[in-house]
């Protein structure tokens, strides 16, 4: 394990947590223990430390780029290695990612340390451990989740004391998980039920509950599982407050004090001149977003496909356009034939001539869809309020397979070499939210870790794993019922909606998580949760990913390796202990 000493001088970006606390440095070696761990102030903002360390790309500030892209429900461009199956032990986002996961490990362990040892009233220290215990459960659960077993430090190694010897092998996956529970225990009896406004986005008893039956999801302990979602969902214990948004749309655009009840935890960010947010207008955002935006990720066609009609039935571009998946082109590639369907003629970025494309019945082929589709893409001839010339505009996707994409101030054309997708919706600022967005870097949106629909579909897989398949239905059907969604249930009537095995049942399930919870980067971890053969048919199945035209952009590749990320090579040269303990295959 690469060892992380933060120091005093170290700048934490901004105020976290809805401004609650003013952390503009990170306790560390360079300060002594006796002069900062004094006050309860001191121990609150040590513990805001750990909170501001989740917005960093490499815990949850990019975990929509790892687990997205790789889940094939977002094509990218950048980091092709994964994609391709040649990255190694040595690629920078591989010790990137264990690097900040310890660090975050760190700043825990000093927290439940110092904070163990100062004068405090029994319940306000109580409370504080058992937030950074549940902070710590998610740095080991990520760790797991990507590495598997990894050594296993907790607050009685002290990193400024112990630095040249911290060389522990691995922990196998059942003592890290061992370990997980046991810091969520400790965080469900000790946190509140819900914080004042001002505290808005802590750890809470809800939270760890969920969080506590994600790992035994994880783990297939489907019974421990359906325990823990049903005392969120139900209410068992305590009145938890939490429920669907009626509005989809409006849980990825919540900023400045704006609130869902879906959020069981969240990673809180903040606009302004002092913004400190994520890169969601940098990543996903498009050449006519406030930036302007990179437009680095797209939803897939796969993904975009997978939104049903209204009446629950499987959505077919063949049924709008006869011939749309069958007619021949000189070249072979069969798909390609869409350009001729979907394009229109344009001219410095204005739309000049039709050609053979009827715009309005594009544009419904989409809109006549389950309604979190338009939620979530831009899609082709529908509009949205980007930032041109400083000021807010009306744009228009249009497509035009035959030119370079350019912006205009009348249409966002961006077909840019052989891309030609959708552009995110989800998490992208539309103008600049009122002087809010202030950096496209620091887009100040929530993003949510765990949400009350992901608890939904986690209770519905584990009830359909426990040969539940009724209650499954019925907690995968509350999904679909959003008042702003509004799909009909599966076993509602229609042919097409009949679920009457396990399997069914599953494979409704995959789909419905890819649709509802797309720009949140959980696919790959589902993926390879689900096993190496579903995970394989999602990923490398399919050959390659592919353009809106249905033309192949790159391989994907996925082989039982994959399943665990390698460690560090820099990690293993480091630290002897962990010589001939690398991942299989790797």
């Amino acid at each position: 394990m690469k060892k992380i000493i933060v120091y005093i001088s170290i700048v934490i970006a901004g105020i976290s947590l809805n401004g609650c606390f003013d952390l503009d440095t990170y306790p560390g070696s360079s300060m002594s223990q006796s002069i900062f761990w004094q006050t309860e102030a001191h121990a609150r903002e040590g513990l805001m430390g750990i909170y501001a360390l989740l917005r960093n790309n490499n815990c949850y500030g990019e975990q929509y780029w790892y687990n997205d892209v790789y889940g094939c429900i977002s094509n990218s461009f950048s980091n092709q290695a994964v994609n391709n199956g040649t990255y190694t032990s040595r690629d920078s986002y591989v010790q990137d990612k264990w690097q900040y996961m310890y660090e975050g490990v760190q700043r825990t362990n000093s927290v439940i340390r110092n904070v163990s040892g100062m004068s405090l009233d029994e319940s306000t220290e109580t409370e504080l451990v058992a937030e950074a215990k549940f902070l710590r459960a998610l740095f080991y659960f990520n760790l797991l989740d990507f590495f598997g077993g990894v050594p296993y430090y907790d607050e009685t190694t002290e990193v400024n004391a112990e630095y040249a010897d911290m060389k522990k092998g691995r922990s196998t996956a059942e003592e890290i998980r061992s370990h997980i529970l046991s810091d969520l225990n400790a965080a469900i009896s000790g946190l509140k039920v819900a914080w004042p406004n001002a505290d808005y986005g802590r750890a809470t008893k809800g939270a760890a509950y969920a969080q506590r039956g994600k790992v035994y999801l994880y783990n297939k302990e489907w019974k421990n599982a359906i325990a823990d979602f049903e005392e969120v969902i139900y209410n068992k214990s305590n009145n938890y407050g939490y429920a669907l948004d009626a509005d989809y749309a409006r849980i990825f655009k919540l900023y400045n004090g704006a609130k869902s009840t879906e959020m069981v935890f969240s990673v809180q960010n903040k606009g302004g001149p002092d913004a400190y947010g994520m890169m969601f207008n940098t990543r996903y955002g498009n050449r006519g977003s406030f930036g302007p935006g990179g437009g680095a990720l797209y939803p897939s066609p796969e993904l975009i496909d997978m939104y049903e009609k209204p009446d629950g039935s499987p959505f077919d571009w063949e049924e709008i356009f006869p011939g749309y998946n069958t007619t021949p082109v000189e070249n072979g590639q069969r798909e390609a034939k869409r350009q001729d369907y979907l394009c229109v003629e344009t001219d410095n970025g204005v739309i000049v001539g039709m050609r053979n494309a009827d715009t309005a019945k594009i544009l419904n082929a989409y809109r006549n869809r389950d309604s979190r589709l338009m939620a979530t893409a831009i899609v082709p001839y529908s509009n949205y309020v980007g930032w041109v010339n400083n000021a807010p505009k009306n744009l228009m996707i249009a497509l035009d397979g035959y030119k370079q994409g350019i912006l205009n101030s009348g249409t966002l054309y961006w077909d840019a070499g052989n891309i030609h997708n959708c552009f995110y919706r989800k998490f992208v600022a539309e103008g600049n939210l009122g002087g809010a967005l202030t950096n496209r870097d620091h887009t100040p949106f929530e993003f949510p870790v765990i949400r009350y629909a992901d608890v939904l579909m986690m209770l519905a897989e584990a009830y359909n794993e426990d040969n539940q398949l009724a209650k499954a239905v019925i907690e995968l059907n509350k999904v679909r019922a959003r008042e702003s969604v509004n799909l009909p249930g599966l076993n509602s009537g229609a042919a097409w909606l009949a679920v009457t095995t396990k399997e069914q049942m599953a494979e409704r399930i995959r789909k419905e998580r890819a649709v509802e919870l797309a720009g949140e980067g959980l696919r790959f971890s589902d993926l390879r949760r689900w096993g190496f053969e579903v995970a394989y048919e999602e990923i490398a199945g399919k050959g390659y990913a592919k353009n809106i035209y249905g033309e192949n952009l790159y391989a994907r590749k996925f082989t039982r390796r994959d399943l665990l990320w390698p460690i560090p090579a820099v990690e293993i040269e480091r630290n002897p202990a962990l010589e001939n303990q690398q991942n299989p295959d790797w």
